[in-house]
């Protein structure tokens, strides 16, 4: 709860993880707009300083598999501000080296479900807590197609991303008598650095078909999904899955 003396910032307040780059910054610049953003960063310090002076957010550093980082973050969200009013749980790693499933490593399967799956689950429960005790709260989880989808190059990833699919399912059905609402985005193929070395690939199957609208995504149409949850425009809709994907979810004969 805010302590007494503590006044609150004007706007409202939006963590969002993993916000120095891709998807992340994208949602953090949209953001910025109507709320006092907390960003958070691994290592990319330039990056995140970057997105500091274009949008005057708070960078802060935060290993989100870390349960000390994440503890510490949620200390520095209730001591500077005393409120939080969103929570995009972006923060997420892709495999060091793309394996076939029965070469893959169990120390990248660790890795990709410390920071894709246990980060955002734990981060969730501290935040939920506070929304809950606050009496209102929107939370949104960026999962990826890749939780229904079978890539047997990089079968960590996928795992990791069909358990946060169900870690949404969860708090939305806990949370919702509380007034927080839950929601999960599913990223198609979207152009950031995590699929700078598979782009071409991914165009000329877009080109072929693989995606009905023909084109890649591209960070700002996931940041226009969290802006309709931000603005409320989806509040009676809680645990609702939303597809950024071009129609790629669809299924046709």
């Amino acid at each position: 709860m805010p302590r007494p003396n503590l006044p609150l910032p004007i706007k409202p307040v939006a963590l969002v993880t993993g916000a120095s780059r891709g998807i992340g910054r994208a949602i953090a610049i949209d953001l910025s707009k109507t709320h006092t953003v907390v960003a958070t960063y691994r290592g990319n310090t330039k990056a995140a300083q970057s997105l500091a002076q274009e949008t005057g957010a708070d960078a802060v550093q935060s290993d989100i598999s870390s349960a000390g980082d994440r503890q510490a973050l949620v200390g520095h969200l209730k001591t500077t501000y005393g409120r939080i009013d969103l929570l995009v749980n972006n923060a997420g790693i892709a495999p060091r080296e793309r394996r076939d499933i029965l070469e893959a490593t169990e120390a990248s399967f660790d890795d990709l479900i410390a920071t894709n799956l246990k980060g955002p689950h734990f981060l969730t429960q501290q935040i939920a807590r506070w929304m809950l005790e606050q009496g209102r709260g929107r939370i949104v989880f960026i999962t990826s197609i890749s939780s229904y989808t079978a890539s047997t190059n990089r079968a960590e990833y996928c795992i990791s991303k069909a358990g946060l699919s169900m870690s949404v399912a969860l708090y939305a059905h806990r949370l919702a008598a509380g007034n927080v609402q839950v929601f999960e985005i599913r990223p198609g193929i979207v152009r950031t650095d995590m699929i700078a070395a598979v782009e071409k690939a991914y165009e000329e199957k877009i080109a072929g078909g693989l995606i009905p609208q023909r084109r890649m995504g591209e960070g700002q149409d996931v940041a226009r999904a969290v802006r309709a949850i931000a603005d409320g425009l989806l509040d009676y809709s809680t645990g609702q899955v939303i597809d950024v994907d071009g129609g790629f979810h669809l299924r046709t004969l």
